[in-house]
């Protein structure tokens, strides 16, 4: 979602970067799902119609939690209409938003990009190119489980993590020599003579969907790194008849444990929701990294811009080397409100 809204920005980067800021400084659960006891309440009835497989529900999608205030939230803060003008006049080359096939399994790429750009295939993904709009971002979003999948080109689709058995191979695809990426693999603190402990149902939810939304993106980089080895000591006419090409990579992984933030901040979520986590043994004392992906209060939000903020600054001369950088840009200032 950061990515389309810097795309749709990308004639005036630190504009999209200020809205951005301003967005998720402000941001309430409220705005991502429906967190009132009626909604949560009305929601779980309707999952338990569908599970009892009645004829007049069984179409209905199941999932804990209803998104659709997301696609309303989208709709005001998501220039769509400004992607295809940023890609004409040269700001943009292109633009992907993956999201997993339920009817295939495959990781499909919907992208909008410069003409030059072919469709791919490859083992488990493809591509879609197409005018992208808000139900792809949906779709994209959508953790199994949590929210419900969404149909785009009559298909169901769900979060881009899943099935994505290589991260790296969209934007190499769509002309990528550079691939920046921002990591989800947050430190763990654990006290050396802590008691080991059964994992409870939570925590291991917790760990499935972390392991969704980091580990392949690990293996990816070190493939990427090892190609960039033997293109080293293959000489050109090989190359050319292999196809390949260096990318460079850099990674750059949280230093603080997100879990223990998402703790901290947990009596800030709705009490309906934190009521429905008290069910799955979820509350702030625990293990569980579930409350990570369902917080989304300010408070919480802000501490993890700051933090990301810090983690770019250690890593500044990295950035600067890798972005071609000699000095940082000075900011500018706008008045203008999102």
């Amino acid at each position: 979602m950061n990515s389309t809204a810097l795309g749709c920005y990308a004639s005036s980067f630190h504009l999209g970067v200020k809205k951005l800021d301003w967005i998720w400084r402000n941001m309430k659960t409220a705005q991502i799902y429906h967190c009132d006891m009626r909604h949560v309440t009305k929601h779980m009835f309707n999952n338990v119609t569908t599970w009892l497989r009645s004829e007049l529900y069984k179409n209905r999608a199941t999932s804990l939690l209803d998104n659709s205030p997301l696609r309303d939230f989208l709709s005001k803060v998501v220039p769509f209409d400004r992607l295809e003008r940023n890609i004409a006049n040269g700001y943009l080359h292109a633009l992907s938003i993956t999201a997993s096939s339920y009817q295939t399994g495959n990781s499909v790429s919907f992208y909008q990009g410069h003409s030059s750009i072919e469709d791919w295939t490859r083992s488990k993904r493809e591509s879609l190119r197409g005018t992208l709009h808000y139900e792809h971002l949906m779709a994209s979003a959508a953790i199994p489980l949590l929210f419900p999948a969404v149909e785009v080109r009559q298909s169901f689709y769900g979060d881009g993590s899943i099935h994505q058995l290589s991260p790296l191979s969209t934007p190499i695809h769509l002309g990528a020599d550079k691939v920046l990426a921002i990591g989800l693999d947050s430190p763990h603190d654990r006290q050396p003579h802590s008691q080991v402990k059964h994992p409870s149902g939570s925590s291991i939810a917790g760990h499935l969907l972390d392991s969704v939304f980091s580990d392949t993106l690990d293996g990816d980089i070190e493939r990427a790194e090892r190609i960039n080895a033997t293109i080293d000591v293959i000489d050109e006419a090989s190359l050319k008849k292999l196809a390949l090409r260096k990318v460079q990579t850099l990674l750059i992984n949280p230093s603080i444990d997100i879990n223990k933030v998402a703790q901290r901040h947990f009596e800030s979520m709705p009490l309906p929701i934190r009521l429905l986590l008290g069910t799955m043994g979820v509350n702030k004392d625990s293990e569980s990294s579930l409350a990570s992906y369902l917080l989304f209060e300010n408070g919480y939000c802000k501490e993890l811009i700051d933090a990301g903020y810090k983690d770019g600054l250690a890593h500044q001369a990295q950035l600067m080397d890798f972005l071609n950088i000699s000095e940082v840009p000075k900011a500018r200032h706008y008045t203008r409100h999102p």
